[in-house]
């Protein structure tokens, strides 16, 4: 999972309301359908980048420990970021009221150590393209929390709902036969239904107006609370950082750097640039990624209920993304 919440159809946390230029300026920009070359680029990076994470999970978590591991990973890429960011905006784009902070870290227990920090934990025993597709789901919690504050969803968005349901239940049958843990495919749930509330929450709670900030605050307030976890659980006890092999250590920096920092970077920046539609179909190629790269990679078994529940999966997500589209 990556850092900015991703609902059904994102927007930018310090995206302005629409007024009347901003509404004639997308009004005028629609017919020329001309997509530049830049967007296909960023939107690349976030669709193989944020797709290849999983597995990127999958070998660290090998030899690493998951909560700490992450949370190294969080909390040293809020640094970075927050060093990027006084570099090129000064400190003081750094700076937030302490509502917005509290909103930030709420946000990034929600995402990082709730959605994340599970993940990370469910792939010690969970194939990372498994994961990936049971995370798909995301965009279907997002519409049913919709639904429970009163924003009816349409046919597209409940046909969609009913899709991704019924792909999770297939998905859910290598746990319920005893082919992966069970406990596994529950927690990735879990931190499904985390990230979820946290993408929904974020849009209704007075986050930073900068999005590179705000991530700067939910990493580090997720990054640090796994680092708390981790030690709870004991995960230093044994822990020889000088047996862990190369592949672990770049698998890591892999996800600091690529994952957390550069694409992250080109998600907010389509956001700010691209139709928000176009953004959100990261949502049904990301799991394609990660089952592709998985089976290649480490030789995941693609099983029939895999392949099965993630299809029905994808198509929920491309109905719920239509119809926002068309919104």
């Amino acid at each position: 999972m990556t850092t900015p919440a991703a609902g059904t159809a994102p927007e930018a946390p310090d995206a302005p309301s629409a007024g009347p230029a901003s509404a004639a300026a997308s009004a005028s920009d629609r017919p020329a359908r001309r997509i530049p070359g830049a967007v296909w680029a960023a939107l690349g990076i976030v669709y193989v980048v944020w797709g290849s994470t999983y597995l990127g999970i999958r070998v660290v978590v090998h030899d690493l420990p998951p909560f700490l591991s992450a949370g190294t990973r969080f909390v040293t890429a809020a640094v970075l970021l927050a060093g990027v960011i006084a570099w090129r905006q000064g400190p003081a784009a750094l700076k937030v009221s302490p509502r917005q902070l509290a909103s930030a870290v709420a946000v990034g227990l929600l995402l990082i150590l709730g959605g994340n920090g599970l993940v990370v934990l469910a792939e010690t025993s969970v194939p990372s393209g498994l994961a990936a597709l049971l995370v798909a789901v995301v965009p279907v919690w997002v519409v049913v929390l919709k639904a429970v504050s009163g924003d009816r969803p349409s046919l597209g968005g409940t046909v969609g709902v009913l899709l991704g349901l019924a792909g999770l239940a297939v998905l859910t049958l290598p746990g319920l036969s005893g082919e992966v843990q069970l406990g596994g495919v529950l927690l990735v749930v879990v931190a499904a239904l985390s990230w979820s509330v946290g993408s929904f929450a974020s849009s209704r709670i007075p986050m930073p107006a900068n999005p590179f900030t705000a991530s700067v605050y939910e990493m580090l307030a997720g990054g640090l609370a796994g680092l708390g976890v981790g030690l709870v659980r004991g995960e230093q006890h044994g822990l020889d950082l000088a047996a862990v092999p190369g592949s672990a250590w770049f698998a890591l920096g892999y996800l600091i750097v690529f994952g957390s920092l550069i694409a992250f970077t080109a998600y907010a920046w389509l956001l700010q640039t691209a139709p928000v539609s176009l953004v959100a179909t990261y949502a049904y190629v990301n799991p394609v990624v990660a089952v592709a790269l998985g089976a290649l990679i480490l030789n995941e078994s693609l099983t029939w209920s895999i392949a099965l529940g993630g299809a029905i999966v994808v198509a929920g997500v491309w109905a719920i993304v239509s119809t926002e589209r068309r919104g």
